[in-house]
């Protein structure tokens, strides 16, 4: 098998045949597009969702405290603790794994979340350092945003940039492969976007806001998300690619590489669908969020338009990362 996640079909029916038991105490369950489960305690509920990280050397525990902490965000819920899984290669030195934990939890403390817990081992059935969390966060009953939740007309909104992840990652990991097309500005700016990938802010003004639906725009990309988002919905889409924001950094990187930046792996941007999506941009942008309508939801069919021409989409296939990577290993 190849590197990335499974395919739609075989991912839905795995998730499908594998539930365990039923609890009536979970409200939101996980499938296609879930990332977060969300449990009821009485007055409050609780909200789940764990990751790893595996395509990125460089930044690997600040990737992987906020892409864990923004599919809560997702949900409008502000993340409270992060129980944080490492297993570590044989080779590994005990210096590696205490400057790992140490970036873990300056991240940590930067998002006000506490490490509750977790495993470390090493073990020779890894050969590169892996990082798995589980984050949780607690709302009032009933307050949680559902990925499933987006409706026929609703606006389709990005914040931030598309690809600041990809971008970043392959700055600082191949950085070599950049020096004769990017000004060392270029670069720093480019390394720079990790600094940008939490969406814990405008997770929580969406949700202050009442949206239909979100989802953290992570591997995959924006047709990634919104297939997922779609899905789970049971809705179509359409995307207007000229209306795609994009760093003009990322753009190079992009152009030079022959990467799709719909298909390349985007923490740091929220994908969000609501009614009166100029009213929330508008909130958005009054708290310092850059934020764009890239489209709207359909009633069927995922739809990219171009230049007035429709093209129907078929489900993403493996991000445009795990392609670059194979490609200049």
């Amino acid at each position: 098998m190849k590197s990335g996640k499974l395919d739609w079909d075989i991912l839905k029916n795995i998730i499908d045949n594998s539930r365990g038991a039923a609890r009536e105490e979970v409200r939101i369950r996980s499938g296609i597009g879930e990332d977060c489960s969300v449990v009821k305690f009485g007055k409050y509920e609780c909200v789940l969702s764990t990751d790893p990280i595996t395509g990125a050397q460089l930044n690997s525990g600040k990737l992987a405290v906020n892409i864990n902490c923004n599919d809560v965000a997702s949900c409008g819920v502000e993340p409270l603790g992060i129980l944080v899984t490492i297993l570590a290669p044989e080779k590994t030195e005990l210096k590696q794994i205490k400057d790992l934990m140490t970036e873990i939890s300056s991240e940590a403390k930067k998002l006000n979340v506490e490490i509750l817990g977790g495993h470390t081992e090493v073990t020779a059935a890894v050969n590169k350092m892996i990082i798995s969390c589980t984050v949780i966060g607690r709302t009032l009953s009933g307050k949680a945003v559902a990925t499933s939740g987006a409706e026929c007309d609703d606006d389709i909104i990005v914040t931030k940039d598309l690809c600041l992840e990809g971008t970043s990652i392959i700055a600082n990991d191949y950085s070599h492969l950049l020096k004769d097309f990017l000004t060392e500005d270029e670069i720093n700016e480019a390394k720079n976007y990790m600094d940008s990938i939490s969406v814990l802010k405008e997770g929580k003004l969406c949700g202050e806001f009442g949206v239909h639906s979100m989802h953290d725009i992570t591997e995959g990309g924006i047709l990634g998300a919104i297939w997922e988002v779609s899905e789970a919905s049971k809705t179509g889409f359409e995307i207007f690619t000229d209306s795609i924001p994009l760093t003009a950094v990322s753009s190079k990187i992009c152009n030079r590489f022959n990467i799709d930046p719909l298909r390349f792996i985007s923490s740091g941007s929220m994908l969000i669908t609501a009614a009166h999506g100029e009213k929330l941009i508008k909130i958005l942008r009054e708290n310092g969020i850059k934020a764009t309508i890239i489209g709207k939801i359909t009633k069927d069919k995922g739809i990219l338009v171009n230049s007035d021409k429709k093209v129907e989409v078929s489900p993403p296939e493996r991000d445009e990362l795990f392609i670059f990577k194979e490609r200049y290993k």
